[in-house]
């Protein structure tokens, strides 16, 4: 959207495995589709001939390649990240070479990094803690290794905006659940286990700003300056629905930690998965993505610490210093507009 609302190529291709008609995209995001710069091409990226064949549709010459095909739900099968990560970018980065595109951008994932109160700079040590990242540290070797291939690599922090499902949405999702039950609401770990963000919109402008700008080869961390924790992401939660919040006490995380993360994610989903589709059934929404459900992956104490400094001294500058509750709101308010979110968990 940002591309083309603001009128920033003479030309662009979307290319999706879902045709974007039944991809439950707002008003908004379907008028892009509409836009004389817009083309789409439905392709499955793990195909070869698929990746070739882009560089001919639409009449062709793609100058740059932001390379945003990959698998974003957690605990799936190594193969499903294979196909949708690793496969990917492999024939992507492949087809962008042989075509002499002038910049090949892949989008990783700051989860990548040690995990480490102290936050990772690009040339931190990298060691993965979920299976998207292991795909995405393959991945990023491929294409380091693609010959003649002009590439950067970003890392981004967690992503929250518009149309973020598995960001900080599910917190949203939680959170919305305390309200329409009454309760408190108790967070795992602590206050200062961190969860730096970026807006989904600070992610399309830097984008856009290494298309040409940027030293070829370079990796670039996507992190604005608040050092998110889960103490400012509560407080937040608190402003938005007008609920209390705490976190588990240390007695009983200690007593839940023995017993592995299995327990905390069956108890944490058995708390709210139920709740939470009574709410939407109240309420007259029978089929949402939206879900409060914790993957095991993340129920780990490891923070997601990340120096966002690099990309602001090749001449970059955040939009969105920090989460606010307005910023969560819009994103709730596309996805009641999208009818898989009720209104009154929101405004009731």
């Amino acid at each position: 959207m940002y591309l083309a609302k603001s009128k920033l190529a003479s030309k662009i291709c979307v290319a999706d495995k879902v045709l974007w008609q039944i991809a439950g995209l707002s008003k908004a995001e379907q008028q892009v589709y509409d836009s004389p710069l817009v083309s789409f091409k439905q392709a499955d990226l793990g195909n070869p001939d698929h990746a070739n064949g882009l560089y001919s549709h639409d009449g062709g010459k793609w100058d740059y390649v932001i390379n945003l095909a990959a698998a974003t739900k957690y605990s799936q099968g190594k193969e499903v990240y294979d196909a949708n990560i690793v496969n990917a970018t492999k024939n992507s980065s492949t087809a962008a070479s042989k075509n002499g595109v002038k910049r090949f951008i892949h989008v990783s994932t700051g989860q990548v990094y040690d995990a480490n109160k102290k936050p990772s700079g690009e040339n931190d040590k990298i060691k993965p803690w979920t299976a998207i990242a292991k795909a995405h540290e393959e991945a990023e070797n491929i294409v380091r290794a693609t010959s003649g291939l002009n590439a950067i690599i970003v890392r981004p922090a967690t992503v929250y905006g518009t149309g973020d499902i598995y960001g900080l949405t599910p917190r949203l999702i939680v959170g919305s659940i305390y309200k329409y039950l009454g309760k408190k609401m108790e967070t795992l770990y602590s206050s200062g286990l961190r969860v730096n963000t970026v807006h989904a919109d600070d992610v399309a402008r830097a984008l856009h700003f290494l298309c040409t700008k940027g030293t070829t080869g370079a990796v670039y961390n996507l992190s604005d300056g608040n050092d998110t924790d889960q103490g400012k992401i509560n407080k937040l939660l608190e402003g938005i629905y007008g609920i209390k919040t705490d976190f588990v006490g240390a007695i009983k995380m200690t007593a839940a930690s023995a017993m592995g993360t299995k327990f905390l994610v069956g108890f944490a989903n058995d708390s709210h998965l139920k709740p939470f589709s009574d709410a939407c059934k109240k309420y007259g929404i029978y089929d949402t993505p939206l879900t409060p459900y914790l993957d095991e992956e993340l129920v780990l104490p490891n923070p997601l610490s990340i120096d966002g400094h690099a990309i602001e001294a090749a001449g970059f500058k955040y939009d969105h210093p920090a989460p606010t509750v307005e910023l969560l709101k819009v994103v709730l308010r596309d996805y009641i507009e999208k009818g898989y979110f009720p209104k009154e968990m929101l405004d009731g």
